[in-house]
């Protein structure tokens, strides 16, 4: 599939920037360049605004049953499109064709079920303690334009989780999408205006990120922000958005603990961390990276986990067969060179991997260390790719505490065949989001975010809909 420009979208209008300015967009599996992207001046983002009001005056007074019927159309046409959006960005973003297009796919139940839930929005009636006469009131209502800040490693997802929520809410957003990535969220953004959206309502602008944030963050038109990215880039926005008085959701890193107890079936721990830990190249901000492994099992778990991560079948995403793509950029090669040799250094064991693939593209071998120390770095800084670092432990309490060491706390994984250890887990283990003997599964209607660090908000289920919602109250008195 031929790989295409991606222009901005601003008023309900595909365009090119105001001043001509595009950046180059490069395919991870080769390193060559395969298109260009708009890149939003000032000028533009002042248009963004202005239709972002307008569309939220529109979009707030529609019946949300009619705003669901529009919801439901880009659902039915994200997955009628599915297949050439996954094509798309497979070339941009190097994931495996399947995971792709189940990106888009999962992207069409996510809108349904905030279409649904934004006829939900209920506000309650509260009964006075004295005068009958008077009626006492709590709405609900849209908080106003958004700006959502979105990342390159689900282009589609992480902007679907921000703006199914939003629209089903009455909001209006604008997306600053991530520029290395720019196909697939365009095409997210164009199946809600084939499906009828209102001129203002979604926007779409790519750009410098810090002039882009540092210009709508403050603007009196936004309401609200949502970002999804690295934790010490959203303390600065979270800053920002507090001088302003702006309502704010952060989804940010995470350094995912697996906990596999004494009594943990290997099998299913390896099956289903191994698929969380490999997928996108382990570019996932809830990927497990922290293995701590129970001492009697841990030569087990480290040789079956081995065996899996051999079995991959590493390639060009667009390839049938290809298991693990290339990582999304060279930054993220550089990142992993140094991850391996800084645990080396200090003493862990490469039990596989641990090198590049090759000259062309970003392709990394899947890695996994063992007897890696706390002192190294993969054991305190979010690696962000497909490494898988082990250590043991002694009792359940020793490994709640590592996992509880860091700041963050964005999500966790463990195995016990002990409904004892999985309560305690349960309640002692600092995290979001925690999947007990099983592989991460989330859905539109559970909460997802972090807690700590890694962020605070939800973008999944009901919760997620009172981000973008003000609570007022009524008094109203018969005279």
């Amino acid at each position: 599939m031929t790989y295409p420009n991606t222009q901005l979208f601003i008023a309900g209008v595909w365009r090119d920037a105001a001043d001509g300015k595009t950046l180059a967009v490069f395919n991870p599996a080769t390193g060559q360049e395969i298109g260009r992207v708009a890149q939003a001046g000032i000028a533009d983002l002042d248009l963004a605004l202005v239709a972002a009001q307008l569309g939220f005056e529109t979009w707030r007074d529609m019946p949300p049953i009619e705003r669901a019927r529009i919801m439901r159309k880009a659902a039915g046409l994200m997955r009628e499109r599915a297949g050439a959006i996954g094509a798309l960005l497979t070339q941009e973003q190097g994931k495996p064709l399947a995971e792709a297009k189940g990106e888009a796919m999962a992207a069409a139940d996510i809108i349904e079920w905030f279409a649904d839930e934004g006829q939900r929005v209920y506000g309650r009636i509260v009964p006075s303690r004295g005068n009958v006469a008077m009626r006492q009131m709590v709405l609900k209502d849209p908080v106003g334009p958004v700006a959502a800040f979105t990342p390159w490693n689900f282009p589609i997802n992480q902007v679907v989780r921000k703006l199914a929520a939003a629209l089903a809410a009455g909001c209006s957003m604008l997306v600053k999408a991530a520029e290395e990535t720019p196909a697939a969220p365009a095409q997210l953004i164009r199946a809600f205006a084939d499906a009828g959206l209102p001129s203002g309502v979604l926007g779409l602008v790519y750009g410098n990120p810090a002039e882009i944030s540092n210009y709508l963050i403050p603007h009196p038109i936004i309401r609200k922000i949502t970002f999804t990215g690295s934790t010490p880039v959203g303390k600065q926005l979270a800053a920002l958005a507090g001088k302003h008085m702006k309502r704010v959701t952060m989804e940010l890193g995470g350094h995912a603990p697996v906990i596999v107890a004494e009594d943990a079936d290997v099998a299913l721990a390896v099956k289903s961390a191994g698929a969380a830990k490999f997928r996108n190249a382990g570019q996932v901000c809830i990927s497990p990276t922290r293995f701590l492994v129970h001492e009697s099992l841990k030569n087990e778990f480290a040789a079956a986990l081995v065996q899996y991560a051999q079995g991959l079948k590493v390639g060009d995403g667009g390839t049938d067969g290809t298991q693990m793509g290339p990582l999304a950029n060279p930054r993220r090669v550089t990142a992993m060179a140094e991850f391996t040799q800084d645990a080396i250094q200090h003493g862990a064991t490469v039990a596989l991997g641990g090198a590049r693939i090759g000259d062309a593209g970003n392709f990394w071998q899947p890695t996994v260390l063992t007897d890696v120390p706390l002192q190294a770095r993969v054991f305190n800084d979010e690696p962000f790719g497909p490494m898988a670092a082990i250590r043991s432990f002694n009792t359940l309490e020793e490994a709640i505490s590592e996992a509880n060491r860091l700041p963050f706390g964005l999500a966790g994984y463990a195995f016990t065949r002990s409904l004892k250890n999985a309560d305690l887990l349960t309640r002692r283990v600092e995290v979001g989001m925690l999947w007990i003997n099983m592989p991460a599964m989330p859905s539109a209607e559970m909460p997802f975010g972090g807690i700590k660090d890694s962020g605070y908000g939800s973008e999944g289920g009901t919760e997620a809909m009172e981000a973008y919602l003000n609570t007022r109250s009524v008094a109203v008195m018969n005279v």
